[in-house]
């Protein structure tokens, strides 16, 4: 291997959200970090409550941690200018602050605007009102941050978890999947004639595996552009709130299966954080189903990254008379954050927990979600800082784009339910019990 390609470990991207990911996820497991500051739930006026004061310090100790490992790999991508990066990621993470403030009220809690929504929204509205500084832009890495945060949600999914549900949770996450993804993608080429395969490509991930997550992660793998990706992030999270309300409510109207509705909530709602949610208003085991299914669906973003990347150099980027890619050209599409996903998924169900047990895994997992959420924040926030509505306005011209969700999200609601009713209802195949 050449020089060149070994700097890749320390000059590429990706290669840093693998690292600053792993060393995130180390200071945990290794007990050097016992608690990450964690924004408090609040209700009413009591304003006091969303911000104590001693949780300060503590915000600005974690502030001036991510900003030092982000602003280290920055320096060593860029040389000096990377630097430029460390004003605009302080000011970007009191954003995140806010974001949290607001999404974490009662009000905003029981509607499922959560802190992505907020940060998206905050984002958007400086871009396009005063417009985002030029000072900050160098701290405005969307995929740096995002990626960063899917390397420590490799940690929380967990293998021993697809025991629990078996083949039922497999059929339920894994059958539809690629099922959706292939109607969407030909739906929107060849029927709605949509030019932009990327747009497509990223829209029918995110609403057929884990919504933001697995937009980010296809988005990498078929190189789409940045207002392609705001434009995918933003459907999903304008229609998962309205799913996670209007679902439960339409299961209860009928009197569903709690497995059954279980499992068709945490197939189809597009954030882990709502499918949660949205089980636990229909009843205990349903929120437990949807948790698994989601989960399991979770582990799907790797694979079908790599899929993408797959297909993208071997069918669309390929000129009709030009030889066949090597597979070198895989490699160098590949996002390399899912290798550090991966390990991570890896590391903590296999080594970890055979060493620590499931609950000290489960206590440290607790705190490692807090950081992912943390990173996630800052990157919807980016996305936003980033995005201007005439770019936005001109990708949804003719509503292509809106129509093209909606038939795919329906086709995805339909075909889960079925395949959730086949697996789960006991007509057919024996119920399998959930442990708690």
């Amino acid at each position: 291997m050449s020089q060149t390609k070994w700097s890749n470990f320390y000059k590429l991207e990706d290669w840093w959200s693998v690292w600053i990911g792993l060393l995130l996820l180390g200071t945990v497991f290794s007990g050097i970090i016992t608690v990450v500051p964690k924004m408090p739930k609040w209700k009413g006026i009591d304003f006091l409550s969303a911000l104590p004061w001693e949780l300060f310090p503590k915000l600005a100790l974690l502030a001036i941690g991510l900003c030092a490992l982000f602003t280290l790999g920055n320096l060593v991508m860029k040389g000096k200018e990377g630097r430029n990066m460390i004003p605009g990621f302080l000011v970007i993470f009191l954003l995140s602050v806010l974001s949290y403030i607001l999404g974490n009220s009662q009000t905003a809690k029981a509607i499922n605007l959560g802190y992505a929504f907020w940060a998206l929204l905050i984002g958007l509205i400086i871009s396009n009102t005063i417009g985002t500084p030029r000072w900050m832009m160098p701290a405005v890495r969307t995929e740096y941050y995002i990626k960063t945060g899917l390397v420590i949600l490799g940690a929380e999914i967990l293998f021993n978890r697809i025991v629990e549900f078996g083949p039922y949770g497999l059929a339920s996450a894994w059958l539809v999947t690629p099922i959706v993804i292939i109607f969407m993608y030909l739906f929107g080429t060849r029927v709605l004639k949509m030019q932009q395969k990327s747009l497509v490509m990223v829209v029918a991930t995110s609403t057929s595996v884990c919504g933001v997550s697995a937009a980010i992660a296809a988005a990498a793998a078929c190189k789409a552009k940045k207002n392609e990706l705001t434009l995918a992030v933003g459907m999903t999270l304008i229609f998962t709130v309205a799913m996670m309300v209007i679902m439960p409510l339409f299961v209860k109207a009928v009197g569903m299966n709690e497995l059954v509705s279980g499992a068709w909530l945490g197939g189809t709602i597009d954030s882990t954080g709502a499918v949660v949610a949205a089980g636990e208003t229909v009843g205990e085991i349903a929120g437990q189903a949807a948790a698994l299914v989601k989960m399991i669906q979770n582990m799907l973003i790797g694979v079908i990254a790599f899929a993408i990347a797959l297909f993208w150099v071997f069918f669309i980027e390929r000129e009709p008379n030009a030889p066949k890619p090597q597979l070198r050209e895989l490699w160098v599409r590949l996002p390399k954050f899912i290798l550090g996903f991966i390990a991570a998924s890896l590391l903590v169900s296999f080594v970890c927990i055979p060493l620590m047990g499931m609950d000290t895994v489960k206590n440290i997992l607790s705190q490692t979600k807090i950081y992912r959420g943390w990173l996630f924040c800052i990157a919807f926030l980016s996305i936003g800082l980033d995005s201007n509505f005439r770019d936005l306005g001109t990708q949804l011209q003719g509503g292509k784009p809106m129509i093209f969700y909606l038939v795919g999200q329906s086709f995805n609601i339909v075909l889960t339910l079925a395949i959730a009713w086949l697996m789960l209802s006991g007509i057919i195949f024996p119920i399998p019990e959930l442990g708690q």
